[in-house]
């Protein structure tokens, strides 16, 4: 039995910039929401995605089918906050169980204020955003009693053409920190160095790696620092004399929403960064970023990759991944210089998952290598940067 079948949920409505309608029920904050609806494959990990910056003004559909089981829990996110415009299911199980959870789904979507609708059919969705593309859409949660009618249809339709499109919008800004700050957290684990389930903290860093946030998700800052490295993270605009100040073994390029174009103040400063030979490792808008800076260019996709489940092979040695990937954004391989090299693609599509520079230690990779909480195929990542820290030591 599914708990939306159950409780006495109001009606919400989801509408796409195309006129597209789907009439639900709303399982978060009341109101309303607009952004990009995207779909995602994943068949867990929707805490995570909910807290990724790089969903900002996104709202995600899960194309699996029962989404909230196993409740929420306050160390699984990846920020501090849920940066998703909003959420689309199918269906709300009645009981949501694990060892870990502090809340339910709907609760946890209330509590951050996010607008959600469920039982829609995700996968008649799905197929339309695949056939005509990713485009801007509106969540319209109804009052208690309140029924879906053609006003409030007309209502959600106008709200998701009056939204922003995605391409030329630098979300950095929006999602990046202010201040520099410190971080020495790594993975979490069942039995830590304390005997119980938790994060444990690197107090023997062989490194310092400085971490452009671009909107970083925090496992894969726990993974850098589980490998050796002190971190100090710096808003996306720090000017690279500033980073130099800070004499980093290494470069980090966070992943991050939005169009990676126009953020020509990332840009100017990689590019500088990158030709000094500090060791320069980007993720997601990072690869993109290091890509432009490097005199490539970037291009907007159909429908993007979202999900945990894409297959990525590494041209270095024919090794395929299944690796996560969230990103509406390619690079352009006809326009790589010849300095920059591919060295891993997409399965699914062809298009470029990563590159390297044959002129300096920096190299880069589009999907998420940490992708809690899961796949870790391509983890390996962390391993060269490390590798390539290591040998500018000598």
């Amino acid at each position: 039995m599914l708990l939306s079948l159950q409780r006495n949920h109001s009606h919400a409505i989801l509408a796409l910039a195309d006129g597209t309608v789907f009439v639900g029920s709303s399982i978060g904050a009341p109101g309303s929401t607009v952004g990009e609806v995207v779909f995602n494959t994943s068949m867990t990990g929707y805490q995570e995605i909910l807290t990724d910056p790089s969903y900002c003004q996104q709202i995600v559909t899960l194309t699996y089918p029962h989404i909230g089981n196993y409740g929420v829990n306050a160390e699984d996110v990846e920020a501090d906050k849920v940066h998703a415009a909003g959420l689309i299911i199918k269906d709300l199980p009645l009981l949501a169980s694990n060892f870990r959870m502090s809340m339910t789904l709907s609760d946890y979507l209330v509590k951050e204020n996010t607008v959600a609708i469920a039982n829609i059919d995700t996968r008649q969705l799905t197929r339309h955003l695949r056939t005509h593309g990713a485009q801007n859409g509106c969540i319209l949660a109804l009052a208690q009693g309140e029924m879906a009618g053609q006003t409030q249809i007309d209502k959600a339709i106008a709200m998701a053409r009056a939204a922003p499109s995605m391409a030329g919008l630098d979300l950095v800004k929006v999602v990046s920190v202010k201040q520099t700050y410190e971080w020495s957290q790594t993975e979490w684990k069942l039995v830590n160095l304390e005997g119980k389930p938790g994060y444990g903290v690197q107090i023997t860093p062989k490194f310092h790696v400085v971490a452009f946030d671009f909107g970083v998700k925090k496992n894969i800052l726990r993974m850098m620092a589980e490998r050796g490295a002190r971190i100090t993270v710096v808003p996306a605009q720090t000017p690279a004399a500033d980073v130099l100040k800070l004499k980093p073994d290494g470069i980090f390029l966070a992943n991050g929403p939005g169009d990676p174009e126009p953020c020509d103040y990332a840009i100017t400063a990689v590019r500088e960064l990158i030709e000094t030979g500090i060791p320069t490792f980007g993720i997601c808008l990072g690869h993109q970023i290091m890509a432009l800076a490097s005199g490539a260019k970037t291009f907007k996709m159909k429908f993007g990759h979202h999900g945990a489940n894409h297959p990525v092979k590494d041209l270095d040695n024919g090794r395929v991944s299944i690796t996560s990937q969230n990103h509406g954004f390619a690079v352009d391989e006809k326009s790589l210089p010849a300095n920059l090299r591919p060295t891993h693609i997409s399965l699914f599509d062809g298009t470029l998952q990563g590159l390297a520079r044959t002129d300096k230690p920096a190299f880069c990779f589009q999907g998420h290598p940490e992708a809690s909480p899961g796949p870790h195929d391509i983890s390996y990542l962390f391993d060269r940067f490390t590798g390539l820290m290591e040998a500018a030591r000598g």
